[in-house]
This record gives structure tokens, sequence and C-alpha cells, in this order.
């Protein structure tokens, strides 16, 4: 019975020592949207302390939750490699961590046999900040003339095949794509744009400094996940105490 709850602990506290304390980011080299059949991409699940444990998985139109190498991909790692992807690979990607404990943001991949795709952000993207897109032919040089669209409207149509949309907002998410004459064009792929969570200077004080004490410095979220960790393991060890204190009793018992 000891062993046994011994055993049981040293499992716990592995456990508790091996969640990750944020999610995983997914990152896909090389790093678009778009695909062309045939190309090779590489998808990563990247966290700050460790990638163990991090799986790949997928939603298509033919399959729901699989992971990596099951029945696509060759997993390695916290990485998936994909040497010769289909148009029936396109679908939603993310990171997902022991069966569901933990998860990341989700990537669209779209996967075409045509012959133009349109390079675009694969995360959303910083408000305020410069997006380029770029319109590619999978033979031809990528610097051709291209039209953009958005939500099927005509933008502009572009000398070099890549358009700036500059200090992008709200109003610039929707469906893009390019078109090539000759050529064709790219299946559409979306654009979102993330508010930056900025707050603005507080204007100066013309009063005297406070002399209250000031407050006490904040506490990191890994601090705090480790003294949790630390409660829920003393917590334990305490109920296994008494378990194992009142089986000793009760066999005392038994033996008068």
């Amino acid at each position: 019975m000891k062993q046994t709850s011994v055993s049981l602990l040293l499992f716990l506290i592995l456990e508790l020592r091996s969640a990750p304390n944020q999610a995983a980011a997914l990152t896909v080299s090389p790093s678009r949207s778009q695909f062309f059949k045939g190309d090779s991409v590489s998808l990563s699940c990247e966290e700050d302390n460790s990638s163990a444990g991090w799986t790949v998985r997928r939603n298509t139109t033919r399959e729901t939750r699989t992971q990596c190498g099951d029945g696509w991909g060759k997993p390695a790692g916290s990485t998936c490699n994909i040497s010769y992807i289909l148009e029936k690979h396109t679908g939603v990607y993310w990171c997902e961590w022991r069966e569901g404990a933990a998860s990341s943001s989700s990537v669209q991949l779209t996967v075409t046999g045509g012959s133009v795709i349109l390079q675009s952000p694969v995360l959303p993207v910083m408000e305020g900040d410069d997006v380029t897109l770029s319109c590619h032919t999978k033979t031809a040089p990528s610097n051709l003339p291209a039209a953009f669209y958005k939500d099927g409207s005509l933008i502009r149509t572009e000398p070099a095949g890549h358009m700036t949309l500059h200090h992008v907002t709200s109003s610039d998410e929707g469906l893009y794509r390019c078109s090539i004459s000759a050529h064709g064009e790219s299946p559409s792929s979306s654009i979102s744009v993330s508010g930056r969570n900025t707050t603005p200077p507080l204007p100066p004080s013309t009063s005297p400094p406070p002399t209250s004490t000031p407050p006490p410095p904040s506490i990191s979220p890994s601090f705090l996940y480790l003294i949790l960790s630390l409660v829920g393991v003393a917590v334990l060890v305490l109920l296994l105490f008494l378990i194992l204190h009142f089986i000793q009793r009760k066999r005392e018992g038994f033996q008068a």
C-alpha cells in the first residue's frame, strides 16, 4: 500500500511539473497560408520553456482532430513535416498538449492544384503594422503584374505582383485573393487584425508624491503556478498520510 501511494504521489508531481505554463504557438514554414500541391511544409509547436508533450492536430473536410502521423505528416518531436502536401490537406491546424489539456491558436492552410497562390500572413497582424501581400505563380517569375481583391471587389493592380496595406486597422479585415493574367487566380485567404494593448500615458501631476507605502510587486504567472503546484502536492501528501494512518489504526484494532 505504501509503495503504491508513493508511486501515485511521484506521478502527480511529475504531471504538475510537466504541465505547460502557457499555450504553445504554431509556426508554419514557409510562413504563408497557401501552398501549391506538392510543396513541403513544416509545422512546429513552440513554447518558451519546453515544447515537449505538444502535438500538431488538424480538422479537414474528411477528418476531425487527427494528429500528425495518423495517416498524414511525419512527426519529429513537436514538429510535423509534410513532404508532399495535397489539396485534401486543406484545413485548420493547431497545437495540442496531452489530449486537449491545452491548445494553441489555430491557423487555416489552403492547398491548391492551380497555378497561382496569394502569400499572406498566417497569424493575425497587429493593428498599425504594414502588411505586404504577394501573388505568385508556380513556374513563372514572381514579379508579374497582379490584381488584388478584397471580399470579391478589386482593390487595384500592382505591376510587380506585390501590394502593401499601410497601417492596417479592423477595416482591412476580410478575404483576399489575387489573379495574374494568363495564369489564373489564387484561393481566398482571411486576414485578421489584432488590436494593440496600449495604455495612454498619464498626464503629469502637480501634487507632491504620495507618502504611503508603495504597492507590493506583482506576482508573475510562473511563480504563482509554482506556488499552487507546491500547495497541491502538500495537500496530496497530507491526504495520503491520513489514509495510511487510518489503515494502520484499523490493522492495530483488528490485531487487538
